[in-house]
């Protein structure tokens, strides 16, 4: 692997430096992302594992408290503007079971929560899946009634179907319910038997998909509207939101980056070994500028192993991931890549940076501030780029430095009316 990087290192020198470990396309890079992973397994399970998961279960709790769209991924609590649920929707919550549940869940996203609950401390591989069980609505002696997402009391409304809810069975607080496997004999109520062949039928639960990127990955393609709308621009009245989830979930966050980032123990021995390996490639070439170095280290372990660990949970954690909570760790992991990059000292800090900035907070939409505070919290950077914003001609002249100063204030709940 040290000759392959010594050639990798050559081949970029005579072109770009800086894109060198940006991608996987070689085999030393192949390598490299590899054997990083697996000598960086025991630091990850003694150190930062722990911190991860505690991230992660407070990511899926604090997101199950609110609605989620099923067929979307949007949900009410997130960090994701992208994902944020706009619509108000009233949600009566019901104690069905010992599991908490909400009036507008659909019946899989009830089975879910159900199977949380009721095997909880079990593998996630051990659980039965959702779609292996029926939830059955049981009423005195003789009522029992299979609830599904869809069947033929599903409301069609031209090309749109809505997914059944509770709310939608009139299922009362207190009923109750039980998850059954599926067998032959009730395989009938299955709601896909009554549907055959729907094609050009749309799903929507609690708002409609106007267009493919509002929808998931996985989903894409079976939405395609000419002239769809754009992305519309996030109100302020939905900010206090987005800062309630930051709010909840700062401690973990920073919990989580500081055992990956501390130096209060002592760095893995392979880091410290590729890091050195880099300096000493950089003084062979007679590269001196510290930002080419920088970013090759930072593209050699932040890109190429913690990020791609944040935003998979699943590849360490026996943990079963979801859209609206991949949307959350997709901040988070884009927050950390932020903080290990030469922005952090305002010296440094590139125009790039200060320019978006500037342009962010002349907008004045507060949304797009929140994420931009969001690393400056973790950071401790605030202070230096107010500084940095005041001596900016023009960001004098649009007084930018007080207006941050404003919306910090704000953030840490020493200013009440903006």
């Amino acid at each position: 692997m040290k000759t392959l990087l010594n050639d990798l290192v050559e081949q970029y020198v005579a072109k770009n430096p800086k894109l060198m470990l940006r991608r996987t396309e070689s085999v030393v890079e192949k390598l490299l992302t590899n054997w990083m992973s697996i000598c960086l397994f025991n630091f990850l399970r003694e150190s930062a594992g722990e911190s991860f998961y505690m991230l992660f279960r407070a990511i899926k709790h604090q997101v199950d408290k609110g609605p989620v769209d099923a067929v979307t991924g949007k949900a009410k609590y997130t960090l994701n503007d992208n994902r944020l649920l706009r619509e108000d929707v009233e949600y009566p919550s019901t104690q069905t079971m010992p599991a908490k549940v909400l009036d507008c869940d659909t019946i899989t996203q009830v089975k879910e929560k159900l199977l949380d609950q009721t095997w909880k401390g079990t593998s996630v591989a051990l659980r039965p899946h959702a779609d292996s069980l029926h939830l059955e609505w049981r009423s005195g002696v003789a009522g029992h009634l299979i609830l599904s997402d869809e069947d033929l009391t599903s409301i069609v409304q031209g090309l749109w179907k809505r997914l059944n809810t509770l709310q939608h069975y009139k299922v009362p607080d207190g009923a109750t319910v039980a998850l059954i496997p599926r067998s032959t004999k009730n395989h009938l109520h299955d709601s896909h038997d009554y549907m055959p062949g729907e094609r050009g039928i749309k799903l929507w639960h609690l708002v409609k998909a106007t267009e493919e990127s509002e929808l998931p990955k996985h989903r894409r393609g079976s939405v395609r509207e000419k002239g769809g709308e754009r992305a519309k621009a996030i109100p302020e009245i939905y900010l206090t939101r987005l800062l309630s989830m930051k709010g909840t979930l700062q401690k973990f966050v920073d919990d989580l980056f500081t055992a990956i980032l501390s130096t209060s123990r002592p760095v893995p021995l392979a880091v410290k070994y590729f890091f050195d390996l880099l300096d000493e490639q950089a003084l062979q070439h007679n590269i001196s500028d510290p930002e080419t170095i920088h970013i090759w280290k930072t593209n050699s372990l932040p890109l190429r192993f913690w990020i791609n660990i944040l935003k998979n949970p699943q590849f360490i954690f026996n943990v079963q991931t979801s859209d609206h909570v991949d949307a959350v760790l997709f901040v988070i992991a884009q927050t950390f890549m932020d903080s290990c990059t030469i922005s952090g000292n305002i010296k440094v800090l590139s125009r790039v940076h200060l320019r978006g900035l500037m342009r962010a907070l002349n907008n004045a939409t507060l949304v797009t501030i929140l994420s931009i505070y969001f690393h400056l919290t973790i950071s401790v950077q605030s202070n230096k780029i107010v500084t940095a914003l005041e001596e900016d001609c023009t960001a004098q002249k649009m007084q930018l430095g007080y207006r941050l100063q404003q919306i910090a204030a704000a953030v840490e709940n020493k200013v009440t009316d903006l």
